[in-house]
């Protein structure tokens, strides 16, 4: 089928129903190929993706060695499926996530997106309170955060907080103990930057010590809630939140869908407060943002939770069709292998170093309320009024006619509200850095202006 540029876009407008996309008003963007960090459409516009194709793509596109991983896993086999059946590749590629995960999160579970891995999580957590050696069924309930997303399965938006995402669908979830966000830019009055971890702490603590005998688990995004508008969290707090959960016998679930691979400047966001959850979430960028997989990664003492006879039924009857896909692991362990090789990780520091230096240039901007980084992950507050804080009405999508300004002069952001984010993939170089920080800025003088558009 050839189809013309024009019924392209005819079919994507009529047809094609986009994600978190309103169909009335979507005018179409139709990527054709990508190369490097490079995006370009059907009529030959080049883009910079400054967002990696929404936070998963890694090596930028067309990385030689994952394309040729998974042409020579074609020329194998293509779906094994792991319901009492294995392939090379996934045995290979759970070696390799048990060696890089810290502590002992030494067994995974496929699944083929965040929503999933975390769906996963919150199941094996509840299951394990009624399997293990002294079962505790009355622990059933979790514990997250407002603004939080997760994903958008049933379970997995229970848990999540955004209520433009989430409030139609109330009466299909169940109920969670929420807490505000453990946000160190938005503190409450007589909450300063060194007592922010604490109050935050204490709030949870003042849960835990009321309800620890009926919570299973929480579930948190370390250091970065990243739908909620790129919200950091204090230093220590992820500490502070495993000192809590072991001392109230609470599991720990941490969603890295987004912030794990790299992103923060180690393999994994919970490295950098030397701390081990109980589940491990991955996705996105495990894959290089080629294919769609995802894992859960439990420790030990979950797994074993889970052996028995099958007459004991302690199995988890949970599944997908192409959970551990042989394609999908080979462009993971090509993933890895890149991190490896290429060092990856001992590349980050100047390019989070320069990124902070281009941001830091928009702290003074008359319409930037804060500017927020944690290693290639940042986002750019826009406000109506700096000095009383007043944001602009979300009905204005001040951060889409930026996002959409930028876009236009070749680079590609998409922005969480009036939050323009900035989240290049690692591969990204210093000059690249600057394009997109240079976009950014002129977008957002655009979308402030006083003439609006």
């Amino acid at each position: 089928m050839n189809l013309t540029h024009q019924q392209l876009r005819d079919w994507d407008r009529s047809a094609h129903w986009h994600s978190f996309t309103q169909m009335a008003e979507y005018e179409p963007l139709i990527i054709e190929r990508g190369e490097g960090c490079m995006l370009y459409d059907i009529d030959g516009n080049a883009y910079l993706d400054g967002v990696s194709s929404l936070w998963c793509n890694t090596f930028g596109h067309r990385h030689p060695k994952i394309d040729q991983a998974i042409r020579d896993q074609l020329d194998k086999v293509a779906h094994v499926t792991n319901l009492g059946c294995s392939s090379v590749p996934a045995i290979e590629l759970t070696k390799r996530i048990v060696d890089l995960a810290p502590g002992e999160l030494n067994h995974v579970f496929y699944a083929c997106d965040g929503s999933s891995a975390v769906e996963v999580a919150l199941k094996m957590a509840f299951q394990y309170w009624r399997q293990r050696d002294d079962p505790r069924p009355n622990k059933t309930g979790y514990i997250a955060f407002h603004e939080a997303y997760h994903g958008d399965t049933l379970g997995a938006v229970s848990v999540g907080g955004v209520e433009m995402f989430h409030d139609m669908f109330r009466p299909l979830l169940f109920s969670v103990h929420r807490l505000p966000s453990p946000d160190r830019d938005h503190l409450p009055d007589g909450v300063t930057s060194d007592t922010a971890c604490r109050y935050y702490l204490d709030q949870l603590e003042a849960v835990l010590k009321e309800h620890h005998e009926t919570i299973a688990a929480l579930v948190i995004e370390p250091l970065v809630q990243g739908a909620a508008g790129m919200l950091m969290q204090p230093a220590g707090y992820l500490r502070g939140l495993r000192e809590l959960t072991t001392k109230y016998d609470v599991l720990l679930i941490f969603d890295e869908i987004a912030v794990g691979m790299g992103r923060t400047g180690t393999m994994f966001a919970c490295q950098q407060e030397e701390v081990t959850p109980d589940f491990l979430c991955l996705g996105k960028g495990l894959t290089s943002g080629y294919l769609p997989l995802s894992v859960t990664v439990a420790t030990t003492e979950v797994w074993n939770a889970f052996l028995g006879t099958y007459a004991e039924r302690k199995t988890f009857f949970h599944g997908h069709t192409f959970s551990g896909n042989p394609l999908l692991c080979a462009a993971a362990l090509a993933t890895l292998d890149i991190f490896e090789k290429e060092k990856i990780l001992d590349q980050l520091p100047a390019k989070i170093a320069h990124l902070e230096m281009r941001l830091a240039e928009l702290i003074d901007h008359p319409h930037v309320a804060s500017v927020r980084q944690c290693g290639l992950i940042a986002g750019v507050e826009l406000v109506a009024d700096k000095e009383t804080g007043e944001s602009y009405p979300w009905t204005e999508r001040r951060g889409w006619q930026a996002c959409r300004h930028a876009t236009q002069n070749g680079v590609w952001l998409r922005p969480l509200g009036n939050v323009i984010v900035i989240m290049p993939p690692l591969s990204i170089t210093l000059d690249e850095i600057d394009r997109i920080c240079d976009a950014a800025k002129a977008g957002i003088d655009h979308a402030v202006a006083p003439c609006g558009e």
